[in-house]
């Protein structure tokens, strides 16, 4: 069976790497599963992108927005036709089951649809002047050139957010995606093209973080840094663009918590932490990687908890009833095998899980188990630091003021959530819990595109992505004085 082998996406064509260098990419289900070669890009491949973007940008942010609108537009009818093959190429790619791959696509096609609304609005203010015959004004510019660095566990989605909203408002684009979902990114890439987008507009370099990542990141060229990853390499990705003042937007990781009370629903809250705990094989910086639950039913739901997860169907997410998929790499299948073992160590009581799975089909990929630790204390490693995997830590407190003080104990601040029938419980989970997102009956993971994504502390540096509040990292207010006194007019000064 032949492999196909793909390339940079610069200026409207598809071009290989400088170097002629490419590297593989294995589905994580089933590493003899070669998805394809793909271009190894360095600096040069880099340069001629963000040369592309350059030369694009002097037309494009003078198109009227509503006419990128309609590009928009057309290309999320495109992603809607073709979400089926998409969603399958995803699965392939990065494993995660394509019920779940098909919603990724999915907010494609919102995104699309609300950033094509805001080419009729991108709204700034008017506002009276304090002198006579002054009318003030603000307005939204483009930035400039982008530079966007992509994670591979929402291949489709996570550019979306970037992407589009950086196009209404004018600006062009250098997308670097993942290494471990460069084929989505192809995909991506090429309906934007057949939706009509002009070349040099967007532009795809494929490759790993040294290569091409770090050169984009430095480029002088380049006026926006938006990075969706860890936060070790957020801060690096913040440290590089710093001497440059480049404008910077970090959306990185998570420990969220699930507080759940006495007056729950059981079932319910059973539910949303398996989903929350387990869709994407944990592999979601919303995931609900801590459940923290009042003592009062604590056995009860722990013990439901266990019997559910045991029930997780594991496996290869194109295969019907897959209900969790792999980790992404050897290498991440390892760190939440390490986890496993420092939770043993550390006293955690292991209810259920806590293996690598090898036999059958599960030797051709990187299979764990969906684990649970019990009797967890908030100082342990597994309830502070993000595992990125299938493994949830179960903690008691005695009642709603220590489940927000659990809940707020940790370094990052993106999802929180709470189980509870009182409604005086919570709203006050709402105002209380140190996140950019919070659920009440629904688990850490769900948000919609319509509002803010993004999180506090260890987890973002201020901006957000979807919603109008995407617009704020991809435009500039320029405010606007027009005086038709005839005369000079010193503000501040003539009264």
């Amino acid at each position: 069976m032949s492999v196909q082998t793909y390339a940079n996406f610069i200026n409207g064509e598809w071009t290989p790497a400088a170097s002629g260098e490419t590297f593989e990419n294995r589905s994580p289900a089933d590493t003899s599963d070669l998805v394809g070669r793909f271009a190894a890009s360095g600096s040069a491949d880099v340069d001629r992108a963000v040369a592309s973007a350059a030369e694009a940008y002097t037309t494009w942010r003078q198109v009227p927005a509503p006419k990128r609108a309609d590009i928009l537009l057309r290309a999320a009818q495109l992603f809607a036709e073709r979400k089926d093959c998409y969603a399958r190429d995803m699965t392939r790619e990065m494993g995660k089951v394509v019920a779940e791959t098909g919603g990724d696509v999915q907010e494609a096609i919102d995104m699309a649809q609300l950033m094509a609304g805001e080419g009729r609005r991108l709204y700034g203010q008017t506002t009276p002047s304090e002198l006579r015959n002054k009318f003030a004004m603000s307005i939204r510019q483009p930035v400039g050139l982008c530079g966007l660095i992509t994670a591979w566990n929402f291949p489709i989605a996570v550019p979306s957010w970037k992407i589009f909203p950086a196009l209404i408002c004018g600006n062009t684009v250098v997308l670097k995606p993942a290494e471990e979902a460069p084929l989505s990114a192809v995909n991506f890439v090429q309906t934007l093209a057949d939706a009509g987008l002009p070349p040099g507009v967007v532009n795809l370099v494929t490759g790993d973080g040294a290569g091409a990542g770090a050169p984009l990141v430095a480029h002088p060229a380049i006026r926006v840094v938006s990075f969706t990853g860890s936060t070790a390499t957020g801060r690096l990705v913040n440290e590089a663009a710093a001497p440059s003042f480049k404008k910077v937007h970090l959306e990185m990781g998570g420990k969220n918590a699930i507080i759940v009370l006495d007056d729950a629903d059981l079932e319910l809250a059973v539910d949303g932490c398996l989903w929350g705990g387990f869709g994407t094989t944990g592999q979601r910086c919303t995931a609900a990687s801590r459940v923290i639950v009042q003592k009062g039913i604590y056995r009860r739901f722990l013990d439901r908890f266990v019997e559910r997860a045991r029930g997780l169907k594991v496996g290869n997410g194109l295969e019907p009833g897959t209900q969790m998929g792999p980790s992404i790499t050897e290498t991440q299948l390892q760190k939440v095998m390490e986890y496993v073992a420092i939770g043993k160590r550390e006293g955690a009581r292991l209810a259920t899980g806590g293996h690598r799975l090898t036999t059958g089909d599960w030797a051709k990929g990187w299979f764990h188990e969906p684990t649970i630790f019990g009797d967890v204390s908030p100082t342990m490693r597994i309830a502070q630091e993000e595992i990125f995997g299938p493994v949830v830590s179960v903690l008691p407190c005695d009642g709603l003021d220590d489940g927000v003080q659990i809940a707020n104990s940790v370094a990052y601040g993106l999802s929180g959530a709470i189980y509870t029938r009182d409604v005086n419980a919570a709203f006050t989970a709402m105002r209380d819990v140190e996140s950019g997102l919070f659920y009440v009956n629904a688990p850490t993971i769900g948000a919609e595109v319509h509002l803010p994504f993004g999180g506090i502390k260890g987890t973002g540096n201020g901006h957000r992505e979807a919603g109008t509040a995407a617009l704020d990292v991809f435009s500039e207010w320029k405010s606007i004085y027009v005086d038709f006194s005839g005369r000079l007019q010193r503000a501040q000064m003539d009264t």
